[in-house]
């Protein structure tokens, strides 16, 4: 039994708190999981969310799929419907009921295709496929971007504009392909060996609009999964909605959650640049400033240890006219030294002349092939010499050579 004390000490909840708090227990120890049940009480409401039972042979539990949900299916259930559903476990507090908010629904049956996908996702994870180091780094700042999508849907036009809003400089290059259907796994493979072969971008966003499983099944391929790994080019998968996932998802070098998140992911680094260089724009005018501050306040303190400028500027200009005075001295004195050389070298080439040693009386003989005669031994009895005189020329023949013997 509780005494007075204890009952005073503890406290009391109220059913809004209680429920709150049972609705917190459900859904952080339920993680998402798939189950499978028969709709019965459907009721689509005006507010565009969805509420129904699913029960099987047994047992029901009543279920929510609200609007933001809802919207991504292409069909509406009717009663008697046999669905499987990615569910939430969670609480309606207002009425203290347990119920399951569905993501996502599907009919019946394609839970072989969960299956299969589960097979494959779990081979290719043993095998390294999906390792962290693996993977590839993007580009910070790309300057062209690769897109394989489908030419003609709206996940195209989004990506684009979206690149085209965040960095306009951005080059964009789209390879077309089939995204859906039994021949569109080897179409976009295709696409991604073209991109890679041409080697024309730094990033690759491979993309498509939500679906079903079975719109999304392409992108399941394991031949896909191991072009995506061996690319050389880093790829973004972004296919479907945020709650969709796909072999092509786990394996690329990085997931978005949609084509649009993809292309803000590709050009956010141009936003940060842009930002970081505007941080350091204000760093630098700080640093400037305080760098200004700080020589003002040496030039007021210098300021204040001159005794008299007036003076020191007279000290100047006496220092000033001494080398002045200088300057003119060595200049002078270097100018009498390059005459007297200047001199010296006019009188060896008075004396080097030709002409000067001419004019003494001297002459220069010359053979007939006008080379100087310099020794008697170049010249035998008959030659024909030129003579050159400081004033003209003379022609002569040698009558003979100190060489010869004199008769």
């Amino acid at each position: 039994m509780i005494n007075e004390e204890e009952s005073d000490s503890q406290k009391i909840f109220s059913i809004t708190e209680l429920n709150r708090m049972v609705k917190n227990v459900l859904q952080h120890n339920f993680q998402i999981m798939w189950i499978k049940g028969e709709i019965s009480n459907f009721i689509s409401a005006a507010s565009g969310h969805w509420y129904f039972s699913l029960k099987d042979s047994e047992a029901q539990v009543r279920c929510a799929m609200f609007r933001g949900s809802n919207n991504k299916i292409d069909w509406i259930p009717k009663n008697g419907d046999l669905i499987e559903g990615r569910v939430q476990v969670g609480l309606y507090e207002a009425r203290g009921e347990y119920q399951l908010n569905i993501e996502y629904i599907q009919r019946a049956g394609m839970g072989e295709l969960f299956e299969k996908f589960n097979q494959l996702k779990n081979k290719l994870k043993a095998i390294g496929l999906f390792d962290e180091n693996s993977k590839k780094l993007l580009t910070i700042y790309p300057s062209s971007i690769g897109v394989i999508t489908s030419p003609d849907g709206a996940v195209l036009k989004d990506v684009i504009s979206t690149l085209r809003r965040r960095n306009k400089l951005v080059s964009i290059i789209v390879y077309p392909t089939l995204v859906q259907g039994e021949s569109a796994p080897e179409a976009i493979i295709k696409a991604l060996n073209i991109a890679n072969t041409r080697n024309e971008v730094d990033t690759i966003i491979l993309c498509r609009g939500g679906g079903s499983i079975e719109d999304l099944w392409a992108f399941n391929s394991e031949a896909l999964a191991f072009e995506i790994f061996n690319s050389p080019i880093p790829i973004i998968s972004a296919v479907g909605h945020q709650t969709d996932f796909t072999i092509s998802d786990f394996v690329a070098d990085i997931r978005a959650a949609t084509p649009t998140a993809a292309a803000e992911l590709i050009s956010e680094s141009l936003d940060q640049a842009v930002t970081q260089i505007e941080a350091y724009k204000k760093t630098i005018d700080n640093i400037m400033k305080e760098k200004l501050q700080s020589l003002s306040q040496k030039i007021d303190t210098y300021e204040k240890r001159l005794v008299s400028p007036s003076q020191k500027l007279l000290m100047q200009l006496e220092i000033t006219s001494n080398l002045k005075k200088r300057l003119k001295f060595n200049f002078e004195k270097k100018l009498d030294e390059y005459k007297n050389n200047i001199s010296g070298l006019q009188q060896s080439l008075l004396h080097l002349n030709p002409n000067s040693i001419l004019s003494r009386g001297f002459s220069i003989i010359f053979d007939q092939n006008k080379n100087i005669i310099n020794s008697s031994s170049k010249v035998t009895s008959d030659d024909k010499i030129s003579i050159k005189f400081y004033s003209g020329n003379a022609q002569a023949k040698i009558i003979n050579s100190l060489n010869e013997n004199i008769e």
